[in-house]
């Protein structure tokens, strides 16, 4: 990790943890108001595909092609567009990746629970997918926002270096970095977990107010600070 180097606004650490706090409630949302799923990854989603299929049951097996499809669609559309939009020079792909998660996001609170719950699944699944693709590396160190597997391994990666070589700074500087993207994670799935109940499908609105804080940071960056630097790439890409 170079100190000295510029990050782009959307390379910042608390763009990151932010984005994963929204990942995790998310995440929470599909799973207890719309359907059983995890809208925000498919490790979970494809395991329960071949359970279904496994036990010859497979209507329910298929189910999961739903996610995990607009998952797919949503990395494909994040491959192909980012190019399109720096040409415009106007705002970056990430500042409005996130402007329309945040559309979807408010639509989707004003779904009822009534409506198959298909359409929420692809909804969500199709904006995640492009926020996975898009945001890989905060400040240098490789980093997903949709889900936190990588940052459990991260962690004990760490844990490993510091116990080897305990002046090791750069090991601690990791491990309190994915550590921390753990707990925000946690934070945004626990806080939907309770509210849910409460608040049914608007409960979603609530990951608005972290990728809200986002899109405005964002925002300010590509019309101030960044307006020149607009076709510089992130890292990771």
């Amino acid at each position: 990790m170079k100190k000295d180097k510029y990050f782009l606004t959307c390379e910042r650490y608390y763009i990151f943890e932010f984005l994963i706090m929204a990942a995790g409630m998310m995440g929470a949302y599909t799973y207890i108001i719309r359907g059983g799923v995890f809208s925000n990854a498919q490790t979970a989603n494809i395991m329960m595909m071949a359970i279904g299929f496994g036990k010859g049951e497979g209507l329910k097996g298929a189910y999961y092609l739903i996610p995990a499809g607009a998952y797919i669609l949503g990395t494909v559309f994040s491959e192909l567009l980012p190019k399109k939009v720096r040409k415009t020079g106007i705002l970056r792909w990430d500042t409005l990746l996130i402007g329309f998660e945040l559309l979807v996001l408010i639509i989707v609170g004003l779904i009822p629970t009534r409506v198959p719950n298909q359409v929420v699944q692809i909804m969500i699944s199709f904006i995640c997918a492009m926020q996975y693709n898009t945001f890989r590396q905060a400040q240098g160190i490789n980093m997903a926002t949709t889900f936190v597997t990588n940052h459990v391994r991260q962690v004990g990666v760490s844990i490993a270096n510091i116990l080897k070589h305990r002046d090791d700074m750069e090991a601690r500087e990791k491990g309190k970095r994915h550590l921390f993207m753990l707990i925000m994670f946690f934070l945004g799935a626990l806080i939907l977990a309770a509210l849910c109940p409460i608040l049914q499908e608007k409960a979603i609105w609530l990951a608005v107010l972290p990728m809200g804080f986002c899109f405005s940071m964002l925002l300010h960056a590509d019309l101030t600070d960044e307006k020149d630097l607009l076709e510089n790439v992130p890292g990771g890409h």
